[in-house]
Order: C-alpha cells, then structure tokens, then sequence
C-alpha cells in the first residue's frame, strides 16, 4: 500500500485548503463590482493603511549576512534583541497580509475584468495562492500563467518593498508588463521594466508609435534605479542576476540601482520553444526573504527541471 493512500495527498490537501479562500473571494466580487473606478484604485492606500505601510521602502544595496557575530557581547545581545523586536513585526505583518489576501485578489480579479475583460478563474486565484506562499504552481501553455502572476504580485507590493517577475528574455518580460500594466495602473500602483541596454516605466500618458502592439507602446525610458523603484518590476534573469553582482562591487550605496530584494516570481526557461503545445511552464515564487536568510542569485534554489 502506498504511503499516500494512508496519509493522503499533500497537493490535494493544499487545494481543499485554498478551496474555502476562494469563496470568501467569490463572496466579495458583487461589493468590488459596486465600487467605482476611484474607489477601487482608493483599495491600495486602505490594504497599506492596515498592513502600517506608509511608504515605499526605496533603500539601496543588499543587507550584510546575519551569520556575522560582532566581538563584542554587549552590543551582539543588543543586536540580537534588535532581530528578535523585528522578527516580531515581519510575522504581524505576514499575519495581517495573509488577512487582507482575499480581499486583495478580490480587487485584482475586478479590476482585471474591468481594464483587461478578463476575470480570474478559481484555479488561477489558487495559482495565486501558491505563488505566494512561495511554492511551484505548473500551468500548461495557455492556462493564464501570465494572469496568475498578477495576484501574488499585487498583493506583496503592497508593503512598498517591491515584486519582481523574472522570465527569460527581453520580449516577454516588456510583454507581460505591458499587458498587465492598465491593471496594477487602475489599481494605483507602477510598473518597471529591466531589460538589456533598456529600463522602462510603464505610462498611460506616453506613446511609442513604433511599436505596432498598442499594448507596448505606453512604455516611457527611466533609469535603471527609477525601474527598480516601481511597485512591480519585470525583469530577465540575466539583468536582475548581473545589476545584483555591479552593485555589489559598487564604492558607495549611492551608485548602486537595486533597492533591497524582497519578492520575486520565477519564470522557469525550458530547451523546447515555450509556444509549443506540449511544453508546461513552471512558475515558482520565492518567499519574501526577510523571513530566512537572504540569499544571493548564485545560492538561490533552482527550479526543478521539466
């Protein structure tokens, strides 16, 4: 007999347990839906009101290892009180984050339908639930991966420290954003893009005619800086791993154009073309890295390969 049998599946208990999310989701879509568009937008400064956000956190460079132990005792038992008093608060504001989930899905989902015409099926909004918990969600081309992402995106940015999507090219990563873009816009929120020799910020006001896709051409160029200190960035894996390692041999903090990295959803490549109706791709997040230690791109665990 199968141990599985005995215990049962893990994935099966993971959906069960994202099921009862989902309808106090679906419970909250007809109030969403009796929102006007400013009231909706209004919904970002309400969810950082409650999660005691009250502004972005544009700080420059990557914190030095915790392993480091300071000589002297007083002031390492300083340091690690001051750890312990800010452990305590990271873990109320994952708690009041997980809170605020539900009605935060349930703003994107409105607002996708209202700027996109497309709602969020009840397995995506559970997509999204994995993505955040920062565990491996695999869709087959075509199930709305790039729809997905936008769920867990949204509601990490929220703490003003910044989501990245990371995929695998230039193209893609300057085409979910700018599909996605009039979304997390109608919700109050920016939208960066780094790219090679190319940063960008998304702006409904700007127009590049010489995109053919209407979708691409709201594009304004920034700084590199500029791009990392939007609510959501889309980067190559490439860019964001070789800015990481320039700012790491940067003189001072004030040349250095990453903000420190807190959430990330990892787009897997594969060797067969990804438009394949065959392929799958696998989208992992990883968990916002105050909550273990931080690592770098070199340390980070890999996606399983498909």
């Amino acid at each position: 007999m199968r141990l599985s049998k005995i215990l049962g599946d893990p994935i099966k208990k993971d959906v069960r347990r994202a099921g009862s999310t989902v309808e106090t989701i679906n419970a909250l879509e007809d109030e969403m839906k009796s929102l006007s568009d400013e009231e909706l937008e209004a919904k970002t400064a309400e969810f950082r009101e409650r999660l005691g956000v009250e502004g972005p956190d544009l700080s420059l460079g990557q914190p030095v290892s915790v392993g480091i132990v300071d000589e002297d005792e007083e002031e390492e038992e300083g340091a690690q009180e001051d750890r312990r008093e800010i452990e305590m608060a990271e873990r109320e504001r994952d708690r009041l984050l997980e809170e605020i989930l539900p009605e935060a899905f349930a703003c994107v989902r409105e607002a996708s339908r209202r700027v996109l015409g497309m709602r969020h099926f009840d397995v995506q909004l559970i997509g999204g639930m994995v993505l955040h918990q920062g565990k491996i969600s695999e869709m087959k081309t075509g199930e709305g991966k790039t729809l997905v992402a936008t769920l867990p995106l949204y509601l990490n940015a929220l703490l003003g420290r910044g989501a990245h999507l990371v995929t695998v090219n230039d193209y893609l990563a300057r085409r979910d954003a700018g599909w996605n873009g009039p979304l997390y816009h109608a919700l109050g929120m920016s939208v960066g893009v780094i790219a090679h020799d190319m940063s960008l910020i998304y702006d409904p006001d700007y127009l590049d005619e010489t995109h053919v896709d209407p979708r691409l051409q709201h594009f304004r160029p920034c700084s590199r800086r500029e791009a990392y200190a939007t609510d959501i960035t889309y980067a190559t894996n490439n860019e964001l791993g070789f800015d990481y390692l320039r700012d790491n041999m940067a003189v001072t903090v004030e040349q250095c154009v990453q903000r420190r990295l807190w959430f990330a959803i990892v787009e897997s490549s594969a060797a067969r073309p990804t438009n394949s109706p065959r392929s799958t791709t696998r989208t992992r997040a990883s968990s916002p890295v105050s909550r273990r230690r931080r690592t770098s791109p070199r340390t980070r665990r890999r996606s399983p390969p498909r």
